[in-house]
């Protein structure tokens, strides 16, 4: 039995060594792996080729977002009107595409026979004439359009060390661990920690299991496996240290537990349910830049920002992607002259009290601050917890914008009496329980 015993210590003892040998491992890997990401993201980019003939890759990327987007994308896909992907392969000529981007009526009413085929072969939509742009801008969407989406990246033949410097602080970025790799290490500390205390605990109960037994003569005679076992377990129990630990130990996790399924009450943050029509805002406001108040039209104007009408939908999809099924849906609740059941993502508690003009149109505050980043949101969530606490931080740490605008004069001036601090939200009675509550 004693022998057995030692065996079982042994083998703890070497598990314990394992579990530190795969630790130390997992530690060194991610160590490794967090140098290799801090030299791939110092290490300067390959050159990439300018396409389209050498126009500016850049410029044009803000003209076509600005110009173009609202009608045509960049691939091969349709929006109102054909996919721009190889362009320039499949038309007269470069010559031509500025005659037609300048004034595509123009070429049409000229008798041109391929303007006539892709205006008939589109609907007969009529293209919006751009005749401010140059040569040189034309040439620029077209070589943007030729790379694609990717980022235009410079030539590696100078100074890397500059190029460092430009890109707004990322090389101070990739100087320390990051935090996901900070994280890992110290829950894989803490596992060690726990393994150790149970290990130790282990063996102390197995030690005194092999130990023999001293009688009230002073001979020592063996003990049993088992009644040994159940000693030091008992024992263990009747510590009062050991007692008192485990039963705080209970009592802060049940009271954690408490305090934060209490504060949790009518959060919803990270809500995102599903809608009766997939509608995509990473699409629609992230690809093709749709302003948020085109179909939210009350953000500006009202208390609620209102949820669009099927008439607002209809402006495009009267004539873009009829056929797609979700796009049917909306026709279908038209003709049978029933509401589309959205279903409502943020949620305030009914004794609170927000008005969306006062902050957009007033306050200037962008829609990402409390829906987070809206335009790359496949299926929105709500990202804030909009509690109050949330919202009085968000007023206390918030400027008035007081720049040409008569109305805070005086208030800036008795602000500047006690405070040399700019004036906040929370100056002019952003703090006041009546301005949200009823």
């Amino acid at each position: 039995m004693l022998i057995h015993s030692i065996n079982i210590v042994q083998k703890m003892s070497c598990l314990y060594k394992l579990c530190g040998a795969v630790v130390l491992s997992l530690m060194l890997l991610l160590s490794n792996s967090q140098v290799k990401a801090q030299d791939s993201a110092s290490a300067p980019a390959a050159a990439a080729p300018a396409g389209g003939g050498g126009g500016d890759v850049e410029k044009g990327k803000t003209l076509f977002t600005n110009n173009c987007a609202q009608c045509h994308s960049i691939t091969a896909e349709k929006v109102v009107g054909p996919g721009l992907k190889g362009i320039e392969s499949r038309t007269p000529g470069k010559d031509w595409l500025h005659k037609w981007i300048r004034n595509s009526s123009a070429v049409i009413a000229s008798g041109d026979a391929y303007a006539n085929q892709v205006f008939n072969a589109n609907g007969k939509v009529q293209m919006s004439s751009f005749p401010s742009l140059s040569d040189a801008d034309i040439d620029g969407i077209l070589a943007y359009i030729a790379q694609g989406d990717k980022p235009a990246v410079a030539s590696t033949g100078g100074d890397t060390s500059k190029n460092t410097e430009g890109t707004g602080g990322g090389s101070a970025s990739v100087g320390g661990p990051s935090e996901l790799f900070t994280f890992v290490l110290i829950a894989l500390l803490v596992i060690m920690l726990l393994v150790l205390g149970v290990l130790l605990v282990i063996v102390t109960i197995l030690s005194k299991a092999v130990s023999p037994v001293t009688t009230t003569d002073g001979t020592q005679i063996p003990s049993s496996f088992g009644q040994r076992m159940k000693t030091g377990l008992s024992d263990a129990f009747n510590n009062p240290t050991l007692r008192s630990v485990v039963i705080w130990l209970f009592l802060l996790v049940v009271t954690k537990a408490t305090i934060d399924g209490a504060y949790s009450v009518g959060i919803q943050q990270g809500y995102a349910p599903k809608q009766p029509i997939a509608y995509s805002h990473k699409l629609h406001a992230g690809q093709y830049k749709i302003d948020c108040n085109y179909c939210h039209t009350g953000a500006q104007k009202g208390k609620s920002a209102t949820i669009p009408a099927a008439n607002i939908c209809m402006n495009c999809h009267g004539v873009i992607k009829k056929e797609s099924p979700e796009i049917q849906k909306i026709y279908t609740a038209i003709e049978n002259n029933q509401p589309i059941e959205w279903i409502r993502v943020h949620n305030l508690p009914d004794l609170a009290y927000f008005n969306h003009a006062q902050h957009v149109n007033v306050g200037n505050v962008a829609c990402q601050t409390c829906h987070g980043e809206i335009e790359k949101m496949e299926v929105v969530e709500a990202r804030s917890s909009l509690t109050m606490g949330w919202c009085i931080d968000c007023h206390r740490r918030t400027e008035v914008n007081t720049k040409d605008n008569a109305y805070y004069d005086k208030l800036v001036a008795l602000h500047r009496k006690e405070s040399k601090e700019p004036l906040k939200v929370a100056n002019i009675g952003g703090l006041e329980c009546s301005k949200c509550h009823y």
